[in-house]
């Protein structure tokens, strides 16, 4: 037996020994989640702003289900801003009651939407494991596949958006964010696997149902068309050439190692075939909504409602984000043109970011979505758990981030906060808006420093595999 196979063999005997690991965290995941809804009144949490916003309330889809039975249009007043098809889907189970306990199925749904995109991230996880393990082995910074040098992102992702205390409090607060971050998740997943159809009903449904999931378009046309996260090129073709002047090399190692890296073509066969799908769901999706709607105001009632709901800002009941504060406090004569620069201000991020990170397709996806969390109208703690469980897709790249103990303090201090300002302001009244949007405006303050270290460590990682390869190559020389 060689060393190579008693290693292989050591390592199958520590999987035996813990092959439940996972699966153990996830499970006394969901029953945390189970024991948490079983108290009455779910904790109050779906009446907290942090968790429901008039986008993602229960309590609103149920008022919008109860006016579709009373033969009145769902969108009759100002509560219900959703879809129609979820309201087909859960408002039936907000009308149940199982032992006095109300919500109780649609609890069971957000959690079982919890579980499917935990797995989802982990399967993408596996997919980056095996590019990164690829890519580093190419570059010489990994021996063989076996390499302990490489985290277990899909495990450490999946584990992270299934305890993330945001996660939870969204799932047991009755707010729908665990439908949205489904369907986001269930889109990168569909591109990661080169499941065309199933990216495409990710993307279109996550749309309808939020609005800025759109910009995810760009990220998943990069998947397509240019595979998984890689570094740059450049590095790739910087090993092709000292490869080539290693006399010392046979031949046929010689087209191994280069098979990978000649040439990375933009299959825009694959793209053209998803924007053919994303055409298709989308039509199906107008005929079931205009179906569904067809008594009461048809398809433009709904886009007044819901996508116009979202960019007019009409509603301004607090909440963690910052522009409820602002429009408050605007003057009408200046609310279109400020409503014009808050919403364009996402689109001048969208360009620079995939020129510089079209490499990097699944790490801009991260990044679109942490952008929109902090720029959106009706943000929610939902939107960071979401960003925060990609983030962790990047383990091995982002090892030496900066600031992570501050950051993580910050979060956690933001999120003790928040109920206590509101508290002030609003029951107590020993306080005013201004200590529930100054708690808005630093949590918005640590989201921005998370993004910003985010690019800066991926790009040193880049920078790090060029200086090495370099390095490397002065040395055969």
């Amino acid at each position: 037996m060689t060393k190579d196979d008693g290693e292989m063999a050591e390592e199958e005997q520590k999987k035996k020994k813990k092959p439940c690991r996972f699966w153990i965290w996830a499970l006394t995941s969901v029953i945390f989640r189970l024991i948490l809804i079983s108290f009455p009144g779910n904790l109050n949490l779906s009446s907290r702003p942090e968790v429901s916003t008039p986008l993602t309330s229960i309590r609103r889809l149920a008022e919008g289900y109860w006016l579709k039975q009373a033969s009145m249009s769902p969108y009759a007043g100002s509560m219900y801003h959703g879809s129609p098809l979820l309201l087909s889907v859960l408002g039936p189970l907000t009308v149940q009651r199982i032992q006095g306990q109300s919500f109780l199925l649609c609890s069971l749904v957000f959690v079982i939407a919890d579980i499917l995109s935990a797995m989802l991230l982990r399967g993408i996880g596996k997919k980056l494991q095996m590019a990164y393990g690829l890519n580093a082995r190419l570059l010489g910074h990994l021996k063989s596949s076996r390499d302990k040098g490489i985290l277990r992102c899909g495990d450490i992702a999946a584990l992270v958006y299934l305890w993330n205390p945001f996660t939870i409090v969204s799932c047991v607060g009755l707010s729908t964010s665990p439908i949205e971050n489904l369907a986001v998740i269930l889109a990168l997943y569909g591109a990661v696997t080169r499941r065309v159809p199933l990216a495409a009903f990710g993307l279109v449904i996550a749309t309808h149902l939020s609005l800025y999931p759109a910009t995810l378009t760009i990220p998943i046309i990069f998947l397509l068309g240019y595979g998984l996260d890689a570094p740059p090129i450049k590095l790739f073709l910087q090993t092709k050439s000292v490869e080539n002047e290693d006399r010392s090399t046979s031949s046929v190692s010689k087209q191994a190692k280069l098979k990978p890296t000649t040439g990375l073509p933009f299959l825009w066969k694959t793209v053209m075939h998803f924007v053919f799908w994303v055409l298709v769901w989308s039509l199906w999706l107008l005929v079931l909504c205009g179906l569904s709607l067809s008594k009461y105001g048809g398809l433009e009632e709904m886009f007044t409602r819901t996508y116009g709901f979202i960019l007019s800002i009409e509603d301004l009941s607090p909440n963690i984000g910052v522009f409820w504060y602002f429009f408050a406090e605007v003057f009408d004569f200046f609310r279109n043109f400020f409503l014009i620069v808050f919403h364009v201000n996402i689109l001048f991020l969208l360009l620079p970011l995939a020129i510089r990170l079209k490499h990097r397709p699944c790490f801009l996806a991260f990044i679109y979505l942490a952008i929109c969390s902090i720029l959106k109208s009706y943000p929610s703690v939902g939107d960071a758990a979401l960003y925060l469980s990609l983030w962790a897709l990047f383990v091995n790249e982002l090892t030496d981030m900066k600031f992570s103990y501050f950051l993580f303090c910050g979060y956690l201090g933001i999120s003790l906060l928040s109920p206590v300002m509101h508290n002030l302001w609003i029951w107590r009244g020993t306080g005013n808006a201004n200590f529930y949007f100054g708690n808005a405006i630093g949590y918005a303050c640590f989201q921005i420093v998370f993004v910003v270290e985010s690019v800066s460590a991926m790009l040193n990682h880049d920078r790090a595999l060029r200086k090495s390869d370099s390095n490397h190559r002065e040395v055969k020389n």
